[in-house]
């Protein structure tokens, strides 16, 4: 088979690197998932064997030769498109390598979904475990992060706008309580869709008589995939369920990276992503730093919620097989696990660089410093709603809140300034180390 040609920008050598990563590509590039077809092939005809249903020197011999290396990978192409079948060109590759006797016992009694679906169990199976491990490592740091600053009082900020204080503590709590609930997510979806497949025409293992469930039992068993306990040709919410939680997980995972995107900005400049000396800006403003990780993160996540969008699609299926269904997933399964997978890792890198400059966020209180707490005490002595228009009418000349509350009578300029120096966040603090303690291990 000749060079790869790239016919996507995210699929080529000068910027796969945004969309995937090593290891996703060590499991969807075309000679892995070639070779793990292969696997489940050699797996199939070890389990038969075991069985008796196809002699065991067959299946050594399928196993010894099922490897993409020897395929005529050409060939199996050319096949691929005469016969007008999804495997029939894999099936005829793979035979034609093979010494006379096996060449009849490759394949024996499986279907397309038998060798694709199981194909997605152990794909699924395995980018959830990249996915949590990343997320579980981004989720340490902010912990972290949520302890180291509890009491760092900065700006909350409602519509884009400032409002009234937090602590940066309680910031990072939210993030990290959100992606404990993702890593929660992905432990009780990776137990339901880890499982293989094998069915038969439509369903009922007619194929293989009283021996088909016993088949499957152990043919799953050989590839570390739970037994589905029934067929699942046309019931595809395994596969929508594992969209979805990859498509909330990257979302979650842009939230975190918008947050840093906008607090980096220079009139804020509140966190900045680490720094890189070989990172160039752009070319014709010298003096920019873009934020390309965070920003990347909202691109990643769009792409995998447009991708779980057609996984979702296909819980709409037809009888006991429908190739409308899987045959769509065959394109959007690899795009959200490899968005989410390349988002998870970005993600734990960018929060390990964070830097925090707490003395801006600080600065950046200005009047919104004490506003709060001054409103509860006038709250107390005026009633809120008078309060409330008692300080609106102070600030709203842009003057200083604390004469103008003492001119009025509201209070002492003491009592105001005190207040005003206190932000109202005393709950936050408690706040997080709710989700430290309920986080840490």
């Amino acid at each position: 088979m000749g060079p790869h040609v790239a016919t996507r920008l995210t699929d080529s050598a000068v910027y796969g690197h945004l969309w995937s990563t090593p290891e996703l590509v060590a499991l969807f590039d075309e000679p892995a998932w070639l070779q793990a077809w292969l696997d489940v092939l050699a797996a199939l005809a070890a389990a038969q064997a075991e069985l008796g249903i196809i002699p065991g020197e067959a299946a050594d011999q399928v196993a010894a030769h099922a490897k993409v290396e020897h395929l005529d990978l050409d060939f199996v192409a050319a096949e691929t498109r005469r016969t007008a079948h999804s495997t029939l060109g894999l099936i005829h590759g793979l035979q034609r390598i093979l010494p006379e006797p096996a060449r009849e016992y490759v394949y024996y009694g499986a279907t397309v979904q038998d060798l694709t679906d199981t194909w997605f169990g152990l794909v699924m199976r395995d980018v959830g475990r990249l996915v949590r491990r990343d997320v579980a490592r981004a989720h340490a740091t902010l912990l972290a992060l949520a302890a180291a600053h509890r009491d760092t009082v900065m700006a909350g900020r409602t519509h884009g706008q400032p409002g009234a204080p937090i602590t940066f503590g309680y910031k990072a709590a939210t993030w990290a309580d959100e992606l404990g609930r993702q890593l929660e997510r992905l432990d009780q979806g990776g137990r339901r869709w880890s499982v293989g497949q094998l069915a038969g025409a439509v369903g009922v293992l007619g194929f293989f008589g009283e021996r088909g469930l016993e088949l499957r039992r152990r043919f799953c068993a050989r590839l570390g995939l739970a037994d589905p306990g029934l067929s699942w040709t046309s019931t595809r919410d395994r596969v929508g369920e594992f969209g979805t939680v990859l498509a909330l997980t990257a979302g979650t995972l842009a939230r975190i990276g918008t947050e840093v995107y906008e607090l980096q900005r220079p009139e804020i400049g509140e966190l900045d992503e680490a720094p890189r000396a070989t990172t160039v800006g752009s070319i014709t403003m010298p003096h920019k730093r873009n934020p390309e990780t965070s920003e990347h993160l909202d691109t990643l996540a769009r792409v995998a919620r447009a991708a779980a969008g057609v996984l979702v699609e296909g819980l709409v299926s037809g009888h006991e097989r429908d190739g409308r269904s899987w045959k769509a997933e065959w394109f959007a399964l690899p795009e959200v696990a490899q968005a989410t997978g390349t988002a998870a890792a970005l993600a734990a890198d960018l929060v390990a660089g964070l830097v925090v400059h707490a003395d801006r966020m600080r600065t950046n209180l200005g009047p919104a410093a004490g506003s709060e707490r001054v409103l509860a005490e006038l709250s107390a002595r005026l009633g809120k709603h008078r309060a409330q228009e008692l300080m609106q009418a102070a600030l709203a000349g842009g003057g200083d809140l604390v004469a103008a509350l003492a001119a009025a009578g509201a209070a002492t300029a003491e009592e105001v300034a005190d207040w005003a120096a206190r932000p109202a966040v005393d709950t936050a603090g408690a706040m997080v180390d709710a989700v430290v303690a309920r986080g840490t291990p």
